[in-house]
């Protein structure tokens, strides 16, 4: 049982209960990578505003959550250790493990060895490794998603509940996506694996309803309220921004989306759902709740900025983005699109792989060696600070609970506060 109880209980539409100073998914409530929290540091190093760290079993860019007094993230070992001498694939095994939130220290973990029919560790798939999918939690079951060896359920002790197949495919970039609860569903955007959307029963693991011709997406689903009471899920494909009844997997509408392979994933506000991506650089606006076709009836928006990896943020009618490979934080009006600022980060801060965070005020942009860049939420360019802590790979987006970020990397998870 939960050892710490922060606030009180709110509903969600994932299952059933989240407590108030939890993060259960990937980039929190809603997957929008926003926290209202303005007590979380702005400096950190290693000898400043670290609560504890601890040395993780093996690397990984999946994201930590939070439920109680519990912290649940992913890891890999044995295989794609390094670029120059990657050994052998047939040792490659995932972990998922979990530590107690208060001291960092590992309660349980669990192992799962590879069949040895992986990507290989070179090139673009070197770039993040195995173990790219952040777990959530409705607070029963944890449910964790390791691509082509598939899902997971456990219960908070570890203990395994079923293991269901979503597809045998893989690609050289490897498998990103993280799971998305609603209601009774666990549901997996297993574009890479089997070129599908496939919803879960969260009791059993049996499929429930499967969407197919999901093309060429390594981002995760988020679920968009719309007027009269809907929930659809969106999801950004090759060429096009879907919308999903995600009680039958019924395509609801499409949109023109990105002409390319897409790694971010939409955020929502307002039934507006803002999606980026591409190597060509594009980002869009949509209406949520439209049926069929709906480019030339329910596109606010589309211009030339973009990001190949990171996802966006929305805060106070602005989006939010750095972008990956040029080092440049990016800000556009979210009702036209204009852009309003975009700067050079100085230091250059190298490849930024993870998604932009928003707690309080301010921006976290994790750099993969450069360490985290803290920018001003407004409007006017502002750097607030660059913290590090090690040289590690980190790619993971942060977490935040109760004044505290959770930041892990390839050796280590952080916990930084007062």
């Amino acid at each position: 049982m939960r050892g710490i109880v922060t606030a009180l209980v709110i509903g969600v539409a994932g299952s059933s209960l989240v407590w108030g100073g939890d993060w259960t998914q990937f980039r929190g409530p809603g997957g929008l990578g926003r926290s209202g929290d303005a007590d979380v540091p702005l400096k950190w190093s290693p000898t400043e505003n670290v609560v504890w760290k601890t040395e993780l079993p093996g690397l990984g860019s999946s994201s930590p959550i939070i439920l109680g007094d519990r912290v649940f993230l992913t890891c890999y070992t044995g295989y794609g250790l390094s670029e120059s001498d990657p050994g052998d694939m047939e040792n490659l095994a995932r972990h998922v493990v979990c530590v107690k939130r208060a001291d960092g220290k590992i309660v349980w973990t669990k192992e799962y060895k590879s069949d040895g029919r992986e990507s290989n560790y070179s090139g673009n798939g070197a770039r993040h490794g195995y173990s790219s999918s952040t777990p959530a939690t409705d607070g029963e079951r944890l449910y964790v998603f390791f691509g082509k060896a598939g899902v997971f359920a456990f219960d908070l002790d570890g203990n395994e509940l079923w293991q269901a197949n979503v597809g045998s495919d893989v690609a050289g970039w490897g498998s990103s996506n993280s799971p998305v609860l609603f209601k009774n569903l666990v549901i997996i955007n297993a574009s890479i694996e089997s070129k599908s959307l496939v919803a879960l029963d969260n009791a059993t693991g049996k499929e429930v309803w499967r969407a197919e011709r999901i093309q060429r997406s390594w981002n995760t689903p988020v679920l968009v309220d719309v007027p009269g009471g809907q929930t659809e899920l969106v999801v950004s494909i090759t060429d096009w921004l879907l919308g999903f009844d995600p009680e039958t997997g019924n395509e609801l509408w499409r949109a023109e989306g990105i002409h390319d392979y897409v790694c971010p994933s939409v955020v929502a506000n307002e039934s507006v759902v803002y999606a980026i991506g591409a190597r060509q650089n594009t980002a869009t606006a949509v209406k949520a709740g439209g049926r069929g076709d709906v480019t030339e009836t329910h596109v606010a928006w589309r211009t030339n900025k973009g990001s190949n990896v990171s996802s966006p943020v929305y805060h106070d009618g602005h989006l939010y983005w750095v972008h990956e490979g040029q080092g440049t934080a990016i800000c556009l009006n979210a009702a036209t699109g204009d852009v309003v600022f975009q700067e050079r980060l100085q230091p250059r801060p190298g490849t930024v792989y993870s998604s932009v965070l928003l707690a309080g005020d301010r921006l976290y942009a994790v750099s993969q060696r450069s360490g985290t860049f803290v920018i001003a939420a407004k409007p006017q360019f502002e750097l607030l600070g660059v913290n590090t802590l090690d040289d590690a790979r980190a790619n993971a987006v942060p977490a935040v609970s109760d004044g505290k970020l959770f930041l892990r990397n390839d050796k280590f998870l952080y916990c930084l506060g007062k």
